[in-house]
């Protein structure tokens, strides 16, 4: 008997533990000064991000799970046909599998938010599903299994993508849950990675395509404490760039050096190449290694190629992925990828949902390991513009691309839509797309060393304890990002001092912090954290006011797509504008800006789910002519008073032109 009540005892302080852990579970990581918050211990309450959590829950995640289920996504189907209960062939793309472990990833942040038990009762019976599929070896992959292809002998079927998504999947189900069902599927299946991999043999030293698989190694690492999945993550990083560059029969030809990032070793790389979707997880992952490891060379060339991306290679709303084919600056065929420096085309922008995705991964890793406000910005960037824009407001069609204009005449690529669309055949972005939404509460705080950090600001409830254990309870009060004052309220904090960091974004110049109603004594800069130390107690009130102006934004001198053309950005939003808001038959490319538009700002509650829209006068260039080139005489104008709206809200009226970049008339 007492053997039993000690097992029971050791069994409940697993689920414990599973439950104290974060989205990221960096908590013991000894190289990260911003530490994960728990799943869960932040809550958005009211406005903006409280009403798109809304739509996850109720909307985005049912109606996925319905598609991902049933025979037009057959993701289950795919598992059920793999597990002998149903008859049939698999049908998707090679890397569905990782798809639906999203959803699931999705449906679980989502639980841990309502407590929808229902939640839970239908992942289990997709998990014994799961298990039923898995080889008595633990591999898992119905793409090859059902096709009868010998595991691992062409990368192009996108095993360690799926790979990846499985162990993250299941390393949140158990923190979330407790239960072990899904995460020992995980374990098994690493482990036959770990038997296959470790011994690195030469046949697969180029192995992989998307490299999700460290990501998803480092999280099963930190969920299981076994090392060696710490190893294999470190080994698919060194096998990179380490192998001579020769045709792979196991992939089409063209896709081979840049486009995989395998012509230089991570540590020696000096830009980013490739697929942007690959490019950004395998950064991603490095980061994750590099918060575990302290591996300096790893940080070092992570810096270099987010340098690279941000000040070269990202567009104004946070989005990656040039195009969707070029060359890299080796002249190696690239798809869906970032290309050479400064090359930023508008209507051909690629910017898939996915790589968008990413770049908030990537950065908010680096924002823990870093603990700098630059990483937040980028991160929130992507979450407000070219993340949020692969979704409709109802909550059900999708963009796959994500471009920066769009007119009537564009001739659509396989993965180009005029409008969001039901169902993407490749179906990697929307549930990459909403598990964000669903756990963007977890990105909104940090735990510091002596305190905590203010990463994005919405209406929110934080409930959590410091890492010294003790318990802190905070509100914020805001219609961020429609305004900029943020009221933070102390609901409960220890009696001794520690810090309060608050980010400033790099847009935020003259930002004002007021506690208790009087002005903090220390320096508020825009693009940095601003710590505040005291004794907080009970009530103390935070007054952040963070000045909304409308600015225009130009582009480097070397990026010709956008010389003499000006973007709109109000506070974390960029803004465009849309035929919806122009008069009947005129073409957003007749479109110019005087330099000297006043612009005002009107938060229209019926307009677009509730936005806040932005008025000025546009001049309308009505001398149009034909042909490719022609002669410039007579120009005429015609001015009109028009709206702009955010960028992410473009395609939610119908059919329309759409651009971000407007040329600029100087008078």
């Amino acid at each position: 008997m007492k053997k039993t009540l000690t097992i029971l005892s050791f069994f409940f302080t697993l689920i414990l533990l599973a439950q104290e852990k974060g989205v990221i579970d960096n908590s013991n990581s000894e190289f990260v000064k911003f530490k994960s918050i728990n799943i869960g211990d932040c809550v958005w309450t009211d406005g903006f991000w409280a009403d798109k959590f809304e739509v996850a829950e109720k909307v985005m995640v049912p109606y996925m799970g319905t598609l991902l289920k049933g025979d037009t996504g057959h993701a289950l189907n795919n598992f059920k046909i793999a597990a002998g209960l149903k008859e049939g062939k698999h049908e998707g793309m090679f890397w569905h599998d990782g798809d639906f472990y999203k959803w699931m990833e999705a449906s679980m942040y989502i639980y841990a938010i309502n407590k929808d038990e229902k939640i839970i009762t239908d992942l289990d019976e997709i998990i014994a599903i799961i298990g039923k599929a898995q080889l008595e070896n633990g591999y898992l992959q119905t793409q090859t299994q059902l096709k009868n292809i010998k595991p691992f002998s062409q990368r192009k079927y996108h095993e360690m993508y799926n790979s990846g998504h499985l162990y993250i999947a299941a390393s949140i189900y158990y923190r979330i849950t407790g239960k072990r069902n899904f995460l020992d599927i995980a374990i098994k299946h690493a482990n036959n990675l770990y038997e296959t991999f470790q011994p690195q043999p030469k046949e697969l030293a180029r192995f992989g395509f998307n490299q999700v698989q460290i990501m998803g190694l480092v999280e099963l690492y930190r969920t299981t404490k076994d090392r060696k999945y710490l190893e294999l993550a470190e080994i698919f990083i060194n096998m990179r760039g380490k192998s001579e560059l020769k045709p792979d029969p196991s992939v089409n030809t063209n896709n081979i050096g840049d486009m995989t990032q395998e012509r230089t070793p991570l540590r020696k790389s000096k830009e980013a190449v490739g697929h942007a979707v690959l490019a950004l997880y395998y950064y991603a992952g490095a980061a994750d290694v590099y918060a575990e490891t302290g591996e300096q060379a790893l940080i070092d060339a992570l810096d270099i190629l987010w340098g690279n991306i941000v000040n070269q290679k990202m567009f104004v709303t946070g989005a990656c992925g040039q195009k969707h084919d070029g060359g890299s600056s080796h002249r190696d065929f690239v798809h869906e990828a970032f290309t050479i420096d400064y090359e930023m085309h508008n209507q051909n922008a690629y910017n898939e949902t996915c790589a968008n995705l990413c770049n908030a991964m990537f950065n908010q890793r680096m924002l823990s390991v870093k603990g700098e406000s630059k990483y937040a910005d980028v991160m929130e960037l992507v979450l407000y513009n070219s993340g949020l824009s692969g979704i409709s407001l109802e909550g059900k069609d999708y963009f796959y691309t994500n471009p920066l204009r769009r007119t009537f005449d564009h001739k659509m690529g396989i993965t180009d839509y005029a409008n969001r669309v039901p169902y993407i055949p490749c179906f990697c972005c929307p549930p990459n797309l909403v598990r964000t939404i669903a756990k963007s509460s977890a990105w909104a705080y940090s735990l510091t060393k002596n305190g905590i950090a203010v990463n994005l600001y919405g209406g929110n409830k934080l409930t959590t304890k410091q890492l010294d254990g003790s318990a802190i309870e905070l509100t914020q009060e805001t219609q961020y990002p429609w305004e900029g004052r943020v009221n933070i309220t102390i609901k409960k904090a220890k009696k001794n001092v520690f810090d309060i960091q608050l980010r400033i974004p790099e847009w935020a110049e003259d930002t004002t912090i007021k506690v208790n109603g009087k002005s903090v004594d220390t320096e508020i800069l825009e693009g940095t954290y601003v710590t505040i130390t005291r004794k907080w107690k009970k009530g103390d009130v935070i007054a952040i006011d963070m000045p909304m102006d409308v600015n225009l934004l130009e582009g480097n001198a070397k990026i010709e797509e956008v010389r003499n053309q000006v973007a709109i950005k109000r506070g974390p939003l960029v803004y465009c504008l849309e035929t919806p808001d122009l008069p009947e038959n005129t073409s957003i490319l007749d479109m110019y800006l005087p330099l000297d538009t006043k612009f005002t700002s009107t938060y229209k509650k019926d307009l677009l789910g509730g936005i806040t829209a932005i008025e000025g006068t546009l001049k309308v260039r009505k001398d149009k002519k034909e042909g490719m080139y022609h002669e410039l005489d007579n120009v005429q104008w015609e001015s009109i008073n028009t709206q702009f709206v955010p960028y992410y809200s473009w395609s939610n009226r119908g059919t329309a032109e759409m651009t971000v970049w407007l040329p600029l008339l100087w008078n």
